[in-house]
């Protein structure tokens, strides 16, 4: 008994060794955690519970036979973020490179398999070099395995990765299906092919974290969500993050009491709209004075800025927000600010978050690049997206909704469920300037007559009054009791039911 007691410790030690000290002495000296370091700080102390510690690998071409480490490169298991469930696997960088072989995988693949027995989400943190050259294609084979898992748990449990080193070449393709990506900034990247290939095939010169660093793929890319600046931030911005998902789709949000009354009045708002309609204004500032205690999660706030998503909470409450940044691009819809806005619509639909969308939005981005780039289709990824959304929906319109952009941003015929608007909001399918120059085009030659009709345009139909006669405007409100609105507005919308026609899947505008 008592060999077998000690042997269990030795392969125990061995595991936690990791790839050695000096490998892990490596990893300190790049300003990285080690994979059971960032586990430690992820997950609620002495919570963590560690699955296959003693699975190896059983490679013995290429000398693989002789280099054996308990627990092959992947810590695994389960733990508790604030006393909530969640399953977590964290890729060792001191192993064989973090390489992901056969039996990495099963790993990988036993935790999320049972987080969807048990409806709990998943956590990745990704530090790999990549699939194991030696194992050759069973390596591959175990990437398609993590592949198929990430689609069947889509919409079913909340994924997130954590990309804190290296993710090349197949593996990252994980993460990309995965609800939310973030980076650390200088030590980690993705692509498809690296730098050397680049130059191989293309002729490009281009380093590694220009290619896919952090700041690459959270501002021009859009495939990560934040770029943070080490390892420990991010880790603590995942476990806020956590606090405002469900653990599974059949569960609701988590409810965080606050003493933010609900029917507060905030009337610095109403001044928060010029008076000059193409003057810009920060929309964030209304996000931050309607949610509670001003506390406001932006997902992907160095991309696409003309449109602003995150996670508010409202008497307690997770909500999703969307709204049109008049400050960037005048708030217009273009290509990336569709994609941007309607992957988080799906995602708040499937995991029953409500919905708040501020609008202002002059209309879509015109120009060449934006039609030879699809924006038709990109655009009615949005539209799309609202339009199958069951989850309660509460839209506000602060100053002007144009055109077919009114339509796609949440409007009341995209079964929009309380649709508000402020006094000065413009509802119409154009500005009044380009209207009139369309309408009374005989007139082009005399501005005199052309300022009338343009003021005359403006006083029929740049007001919610005409959309509020058709009832499709609830009610204008006044701006500063914009919170204690849409607070009644969701508490009424609490136990909406509504099922859309039974059908395999759609088929949106990819």
């Amino acid at each position: 008994m008592h060999d077998i007691v000690q042997q269990l410790e030795n392969k125990r030690a061995a595991a936690r060794l990791g790839g050695g000290t000096r490998r892990i002495d490596a990893q300190h000296a790049k300003g990285k955690l080690t994979a059971r370091e960032r586990l430690e700080l992820l997950l609620d102390a002495g919570s963590f519970e560690e699955w296959d510690m003693f699975v190896e690998h059983r490679c013995a071409d290429f000398g693989m036979a002789e280099q054996k480490v308990p627990g092959d490169g992947v810590v695994t298991g389960y733990g508790t973020i604030n006393g909530r469930l969640v399953f977590v696997f964290s890729q060792d960088f001191t192993v064989f490179g973090g390489a992901l072989s056969e039996a990495h995988a099963e790993k990988i693949c036993k935790v999320m398999d049972q987080a969807m027995k048990v409806g709990a989400p998943v956590i990745g943190l990704n530090d790999s070099g990549g699939a194991r050259i030696q194992e050759g294609v069973a390596s591959l084979g175990g990437y398609a395995e993590v592949f198929q898992r990430n689609v069947m748990a889509s919409g079913v449990i909340p994924q997130i990765s954590l990309v804190m080193g290296p993710c090349a070449g197949g593996a990252v393709y994980s993460p990309a299906m995965t609800d939310f990506i973030f980076m650390v900034k200088d030590s980690s990247y993705m692509f498809v092919t690296g730098p050397e290939v680049v130059k191989t095939v293309t002729h490009e010169e281009v380093s590694a974290e220009e290619l896919g660093g952090a700041t690459t793929h959270s501002a021009r890319s859009g495939v990560a969500d934040l770029a943070l600046e080490n390892d420990v931030e991010a880790i603590l911005m995942t476990r806020r993050l956590f606090n405002y998902l469900p653990l599974n789709n059949r569960d609701r949000p988590p409810v965080r009491r606050s003493d933010d009354p609900a029917e507060r009045l905030d009337t610095s708002l109403d001044t928060l709209v010029p008076d000059h309609p193409n003057k810009p204004y920060e929309i964030k500032e209304l996000i931050l004075k309607v949610v509670d205690d001003g506390d406001f999660f932006e997902i992907q706030p160095d991309h696409a800025q003309n449109i602003v998503i995150g996670f508010g909470r409202m008497e307690g409450q997770t909500v999703g927000i969307v709204a049109n940044n008049p400050m960037v691009l005048a708030g217009c819809l273009d290509i990336r600010s569709s994609i941007k806005a309607a992957r988080f619509v799906r995602f708040c639909d499937a995991f029953s978050i409500p919905i708040v969308t501020f609008v202002d939005v002059p209309g879509f981005m015109p120009g060449t690049a934006q039609e030879y780039g699809g924006i038709i289709k990109h655009g009615a990824k949005l539209l799309y997206a609202y339009a199958e959304c069951t989850v309660p929906k509460v839209t506000v319109i602060t100053r002007k909704a144009y055109g077919g952009a009114y339509d796609v941003m949440s409007s009341k015929h995209l079964r929009g469920d309380v649709n508000f608007a402020w006094p000065n909001a413009e509802i119409a399918v154009m500005g009044a300037k380009g209207a009139v120059e369309i309408i009374f085009r005989e007139d082009k030659g005399d501005p005199a007559k052309l300022s009338r009709r343009e003021a005359e345009y403006k006083a029929r139909f740049a007001n919610p009054f005409v959309a509020g006669a058709r009832g499709y405007i609830d009610d204008v409100i006044q701006p500063h009791e914009t919170r204690r609105r849409i607070c009644r507005s969701l508490v009424m919308l609490r136990d909406k039911k509504l099922d859309n026609p039974w059908r395999k899947h759609g088929n949106i505008p990819l």
